[in-house]
């Protein structure tokens, strides 16, 4: 019926890798293929043209087809995942709280309302994640790219059918990545066929209506062949010597046979489970082996595998059941030493790594690459012989037990001054160095080094944007989609090397301004006044070019950088951080980026509305709160802005009405914002930006202020900012 618990997906996207996009007249022409199909059931041409209209592909789907954890997680930690004790007491709380709405639904369908919630709580952690992926433009990527194209070409003209008929509403309809969406996350052609109207109203709204969703859930087992009163299963003990060649869900034995052969539940008794004949047949399950749990399974397990033909996730929705009628879970033990964890110990292991000085972001219960490059670094401190960052009872064990690691102390002011460096011996000399790049250029189709406004720098020609980036500072100077205007604003009256240049996308590390710093060392650190080296380029199949440089080794510095750029529909910029040393270190950063527009007077920018700022105009002393979008017309300071938005949300749209678009900038790692413009009066004192101002808002992807970053030996952090433009 579907491909994913919605709880994973974020998990995934976390861990797969960027992909190249599609080009985009190949996926147009793709899609023109399709109006004849979508016209022959029934689709109206009108409707076709308007609900593909401007779709463009995202790739990004395309690895998750091989990635199911259904089939790539141990069992073990499958299971913990999905059938922790949060998800039972939550479960358990659905079960009082619509009680009467689940008698009547299992009076008219034949379903227990413990298996109904056990998928509700599976499929969408009982209606809190149903996926954010925009499901006609997912549906579409995967009709037109992948090994399962004819699939997915049905579920999209589904979804189509469904929209055209007016069944559901374009706007805001997202889901999993292959496509299923609501509480229970139904893909497009079983909302079709097996969808019912829980409620009376007369629609079949599976996102909205609960009673609709559960109601078409228990429609759904029904048709798959469910039987009253019956149990899905009972977990067993083998006798000595048993031949696991007999196990499978499709080699089927009468009762009496597998009680011939010395099976017996798995806490003593006879082998008659309630409410079964004895010559039903029945299959015996070892999904980790002979010395792991068993389980003889019956007809309803095989309507619950229906539902998604994993054994996993029919094990989760079958045992999650269990749990919710009060049962006490698996008894026989896996066969591993380091058992899974559920959530809870999940978000104390993050609170663990926290403490330790990693910077994973909040303890929320999501393993992602951050807190598994985290459990890495605790891996190799205790000299494990394996570290694979995996995150499971072992490290929790072992970390509870652990001598804390002393942290540097942080003063209890708005701005804590704990990032103090000195001035490296050899970052004078390295100041005077050529501008010029010191590598040879990689023979990469699109790259070749030339100037900008006299700047050496490498230039990047891809068949969406052109870019370029100094040598000197690593500095981005230019970003221009296909058929547009510049991104980046550049001082038409830049000062002469070795001046910092002024625009583009300087890069502020390890401090930010001058914050915890003395006067002999530069301000906002040590890198954007040195020449970078090219490390390496490649060429993506779609002919995104992908850049990674760095800034020569400091001395005494105990940090190292590198910086990643990905040019292509959309920019793509990595800074990564890692500590060399024995020691924890905390530091502050920010890409200083200058976005051109129009007329700054007239920007808006959304996404900070509700944030905490401190404000460099009063020394950072009171904490405020963004009253609306964050614009040059805020009438407590109008026409200047320097502030610092902490704890900052990630994701930011500039509307600059002037230029006619919108630039989106979304980030990850950085918990910081600072919303820079110095007016009139402030630009009036600087020799490169005079009456620039008006031509530039900075909207820098930060960690600073209070949200100091501090790494653990052998830590790594990765602050990431991705920009696109559209029309307004």
């Amino acid at each position: 019926m579907r491909l994913l618990p919605g709880w994973l997906l974020g998990a995934l996207c976390l861990a797969s890798a960027p992909v190249a996009a599609a080009p985009q007249d190949d996926f147009d022409r793709c899609l023109a293929t399709l109006q004849p199909q979508a016209l022959k059931q029934g689709i109206s041409a009108a409707g076709f043209t308007r609900f593909t209209a401007g779709l463009t592909p995202d790739l990004s789907v395309l690895p998750l087809l091989d990635a199911q954890p259904e089939f790539t997680t141990p069992l073990w930690d499958y299971l913990a995942a999905l059938v922790d004790s949060q998800r039972v007491d939550d479960g358990r709380a659905r079960l009082v709280e619509h009680r009467d709405l689940l008698n009547r639904v299992s009076a008219q369908y034949g379903v227990d309302p413990a298996t109904i919630v056990a998928v509700w709580g599976v499929e969408s952690d009982y209606g809190r994640v149903f996926g954010k992926r925009p499901l006609l433009q997912s549906l579409a990527t995967l009709s037109c790219n992948g090994r399962r194209q004819p699939f997915f070409r049905g579920e999209l003209l589904a979804l189509l059918k469904l929209l055209d008929a007016g069944d559901l509403q374009a706007d805001g309809l997202t889901g999993s990545w292959a496509g299923a969406f609501g509480h229970t996350q139904f893909m497009p052609s079983t909302y079709a066929r097996i969808a019912v109207d829980g409620d009376g109203d007369g629609r079949r709204d599976l996102v909205a209506s609960i009673p609709d969703a559960l109601a078409s859930t228990a429609n759904y087992l029904a048709k798959a062949g469910w039987r009253t009163g019956q149990p899905w299963g009972i977990e067993v003990t083998l006798p000595a010597g048993f031949n696991p060649a007999l196990a499978g869900r499709t080699q089927r034995k009468p009762l009496a046979s597998w009680r011939a052969l010395g099976i017996v539940p798995v806490g003593g008794g006879a082998l008659a489970p309630l409410g079964l004949p004895d010559d039903s047949n029945a299959a015996l399950l070892l999904p980790t082996g002979a010395k792991g749990p068993a389980w003889l399974v019956f007809r309803n397990y095989d309507a619950i595998y229906a539902y998604n033909a994993a054994e996993s996730y029919a094990l989760a929705i079958a045992t999650l059941a269990d749990r919710l009628r009060g049962g006490s879970g698996t008894v026989v033990a896996w066969p591993t030493d380091d058992p899974g964890i559920g959530r809870r110990e999940r978000r104390e292991l993050q609170t663990l790594l926290l403490a330790r000085g990693h910077d994973i972001g909040v303890a929320d219960g999501m393993v992602g690459t951050a807190t598994r490059r985290a459990i890495q670094v605790e891996q190799q401190r205790l000299g494990w012989p394996t570290t694979d960052g995996r995150a499971g009872q072992r490290i929790l064990t072992a970390l509870r037990s652990a001598p804390p690691i002393p942290t540097p102390s942080i003063p209890s002011t708005a701005m804590p001054a704990s990032t103090e460096f000195t001035l490296p011996p050899n970052h004078a000399r390295l100041m005077q160095s050529p501008a010029g790049p010191s590598a040879a250029l990689p023979r990469v189709e699109g790259l070749s080094l030339g100037q900008v406004q006299g700047f050496p720098a490498w230039k990047v020609e891809t068949p969406f944007a052109t870019a370029a980036i100094a040598v000197f500072g690593g500095q981005l100077l230019s970003y221009i989609p296909k058929g547009g205007q510049d991104v980046l604003w550049l001082s038409p009256s830049a000062q002469a090397l070795p001046t910092p240049i002024r625009g583009g996308s300087p890069v502020c590390w390890p401090f930010f301004g001058r914050q915890g710093q003395g006067n002999d060392v530069p301000s906002h650190g040590f890198v954007r006044t040195l020449p970078w080296t090219l490390k390496d380029a490649r060429r993506e199949a779609d002919g995104t070019l992908v850049l990674t440089l760095a800034p020569p080794t400091l001395d005494t510095l105990a940090l190292r950088l590198h910086m990643e750029l990905r040019i292509g529909r959309t920019l793509e910029q990595r800074l990564v951080t890692e500590n060399a040393s024995a020691q924890t270190v905390s530091f502050t950063q920010a890409l200083h980026n200058y976005f051109k527009v129009g007329d700054a007077t007239r920007v808006d920018v959304q996404g900070l509305d509700g944030l905490t700022y401190l404000d460099k105009f009063e020394n950072y002393a009171t904490p405020r709160v963004q009253q609306g979008d964050w614009n040059l017309r805020d009438a407590r300071d109008p026409g200047r802005s320097d502030r610092i938005y902490t704890h900052a949300g990630g994701r930011y749209v500039l509307k600059d009405p002037t230029l006619k678009r919108r630039i989106e900038i979304s980030t990850q790692g950085s918990r910081s914002l600072v919303a820079w413009n110095p007016g009139e009066a402030g630009a009036a004192k600087m020799a490169d930006v005079g009456t620039g101002w008006r031509n530039y808002v900075c909207l820098e992807a930060a960690n600073a202020g209070p949200d100091v970053v501090t790494l653990a030996p052998g830590g790594r952090h990765v602050l990431q900012q991705t920009f696109s433009v559209a029309p307004l």
